[in-house]
């Protein structure tokens, strides 16, 4: 968990935003203002749509929903890769936030995955009776984004701007712990090598402006490595992993926890979920 109260919370790798939305409807809020970061355009399109035309975006979805749900067997998967080829390029974003969450719920595993061009190319998930369209969930995270800066940009638009008091959150595609393990793909261009050293290097450089940050990724020796190097604080931590494609390798694994701050003892069970194949 976060240490304590701060002023800014930052997530400058959004994703789904759990540790955010864990905090956010915690009767008190430990912070004053919050920033969603992310280089996924349709994901930034869904998150300001929640925000701002919650109930058009509810509608929108209910339409997706009942037209897939009207169709059957092939006609049905007919429909999902229909949404799929969709170009994105030319749609509004508010479309490309409905399509988002029907790909979600309708795809292989709930997985976002995309091409080296940006585009979203995971299988049909053949679900009997998937749930499309969830508004209780989506009028709760319109209420919890009230009032947040969202931003579809690079982590360091939001970082240099971070000042002592401060806190971020860092949940960067993760290094892969196998060669068939590398999902690194959740928006146009890759997050290799030479980027996870460059977030290293950031994390170091947060700690000497006094901003406390955690960040997490895959428990590899490469990355204790990596983030000792730095002198920053490292734990391990259990994380349930519910997305493999084959269910023997779904279960909990170990996680890397990095903090620029030294962690009060605790024995913590991790409630974010990772992709793996």
């Amino acid at each position: 968990m976060p240490p304590g109260e701060f002023d800014t919370y930052a997530e400058p790798f959004a994703g789904g935003a759990a540790l955010f939305f864990h905090l956010a409807t915690q009767e008190k809020r430990c912070f004053r203002r919050a920033i969603l970061c992310d280089r996924n355009a349709d994901l930034v399109a869904l998150y300001q749509a929640i925000q701002g035309k919650v109930q058009k975006l509810i509608d929108r979805v209910r339409s997706y929903q009942d037209e897939h749900m009207r169709r059957e067997g092939e006609k049905r998967r007919e429909h999902y890769y229909l949404i799929r080829d969709l170009d994105t390029s030319k749609m509004k974003p508010l479309d490309r936030a409905a399509r988002l969450l029907f790909l979600n719920k309708t795809c292989f595993n709930g997985l976002w995955r995309v091409n080296a061009s940006g585009r979203f190319n995971v299988p049909f998930g053949r679900y009997d009776k998937p749930k499309i369209l969830d508004v209780d969930g989506l009028r709760a995270a319109h209420e919890a984004l009230e009032g947040v800066h969202i931003v579809l940009d690079d982590y360091r638009k939001v970082t240099k701007d971070l000042r002592e008091g401060d806190f971020a959150y860092f949940d960067p595609p993760y290094v892969p712990v196998s060669k068939t393990a590398n999902f690194t793909a959740y928006a146009a261009g890759r997050f290799g090598d030479e980027d996870q050293a460059d977030l290293a290097k950031e994390l170091a450089t947060l700690r000497k402006r006094g901003v406390r940050a955690m960040l997490s990724n895959a428990s590899t020796d490469s990355t204790h490595a990596l983030y000792r190097r730095h002198g920053l604080h490292l734990s391990t931590v259990p994380a349930p992993r519910a997305i493999n494609s084959d269910p023997n390798k779904r279960g909990e694994v170990d996680e890397l926890l990095v903090t620029t701050y030294e962690l009060a003892p605790f024995a913590p069970t991790a409630t974010r979920q990772r992709t793996a194949s």
